[in-house]
């Protein structure tokens, strides 16, 4: 894929839910595993195939991400040609309208791609935690000769913005829908990413973009599925789809197991962020800690249990914190409890203070609070 395939990364919070999370961040820039940022996966998966041209397309509360990418160094992006290009949420240079769906994104980037030397397009939401060989992706859309491959998953998580996918014996793809009640169990689920052939989506957005159209999924990828050769490309390894408190929740703690931290941290390509200079992690007297992550420059005097800390916690005597994920520079004071909680960067929970939710529902507090 090397040198033949650019990328394109939507940085919005479109089919997110995510609520207190997102009201200073866009939901790519959300932390998550102790260290690293959702965008981190998308981007590490495109250079660990060799993409090192990449546009990105911001909507709104972006500057954490402008933050945390920087110049695009820690992922070897910091280039003289190609790396890491971010672009305003305006449709076009001489309007002020933020675009209103993926068609007008791209109608953005139109000048972007068409500079570009590469031939194909690799197009993706930054909302997903995976490690997807993209050289594979690349190899099964020339064996099928398709004109877009769309990658696919199989899970039980469906909701109204993950089109529910059916495809012939070939891999072709012959429907896609949004779910129905009748929707139980296992169902192969439209992830939003897609190879294709840059000529091909100039020119398919070009048309879209003319008839006033914005969603690409509706707008122009079902009404061309007996047109167009969409071959599906049905990811096997872990993924992770971050669109609700609840799958934020879920899935911070299915990493908690190492089969699921070595499958989504290094098997096709070791997964990259901004590094820091912390200094360790502190374990002080009282310290008891089972089953966790814990990030760098910690201080801890209390007893976590199944949970996830980010950098520069601290957790001092007699708090215990279970079952909860805390972010960045938090202090949880003496004798506190946390069982089921998400606590934003900046958080103070001061002394004898009790928070609890529960799984499929967590408690969050946001950003800066004391409690």
């Amino acid at each position: 894929m090397k040198n033949k395939t650019m990328g394109i990364l939507f940085a919005s919070n479109s089919g997110c839910q995510l609520n207190d999370l997102t009201i200073h961040r866009t939901a790519s820039s959300l932390p998550f595993a102790g260290r690293y940022r959702l965008i981190d996966f998308i981007l590490s998966d495109m250079v660990g195939a060799g993409v090192t041209n990449i546009g990105i397309v911001t909507q709104s509360n972006y500057n954490s991400l402008m933050d945390h990418l920087r110049n695009g160094r820690d992922w070897d992006l910091n280039r003289k040609s190609g790396g890491i290009s971010i672009y305003p949420p305006f449709v076009l240079n001489a309007s002020h309208d933020v675009y209103r769906g993926k068609i007008e994104a791209l109608k953005t980037v139109r000048g972007f791609m068409m500079e570009a030397k590469e031939e194909y397009v690799l197009l993706s939401n930054t909302n997903i935690a995976a490690n997807i060989d993209f050289d594979e992706v690349e190899k099964s859309h020339l064996e099928k000769k398709a004109d877009i491959t769309m990658l696919t998953y199989d899970t039980e998580q469906v909701n109204a913005v993950r089109e529910v996918i059916t495809s012939n014996k070939d891999g072709r793809v012959i429907d896609m829908r949004a779910p129905i009640a009748a929707d139980v169990g296992k169902k192969n689920v439209n992830l939003q990413i897609y190879f294709v052939k840059k000529d091909l989506l100039i020119s398919l957005i070009d048309e879209a973009y003319a008839h006033g159209f914005l969603d690409f999924e509706k707008d122009i990828i079902q009404p061309k599925l007996n047109n167009l050769v969409v071959n599906n490309f049905v990811v096997k390894d872990y993924v992770a789809v971050i669109d609700r408190i609840a799958t934020y929740f879920s899935h911070s703690m299915e990493v908690l197991d190492p089969k699921v931290r070595d499958e989504l941290f290094y098997k096709n390509c070791t997964i990259l962020t901004k590094v820091k200079d912390s200094v360790p992690t502190k374990y002080l007297e009282n310290a008891n800690v089972k089953n966790s992550i814990i990030a760098d420059g910690c201080v801890i005097d209390g007893t976590v249990e199944n949970s996830i800390l980010f950098r520069s916690v601290k957790v001092q005597k007699g708090a215990v914190i279970r079952n909860s994920i805390v972010m960045e520079n938090n202090i949880i004071m003496e004798n506190s409890t946390l069982d089921y909680a998400i606590t934003d960067k900046d958080v103070i929970i001061q002394a004898n203070r009790h928070l609890s939710g529960y799984d499929t529902y967590p408690m969050v507090v946001v950003k800066g609070k004391i409690i």
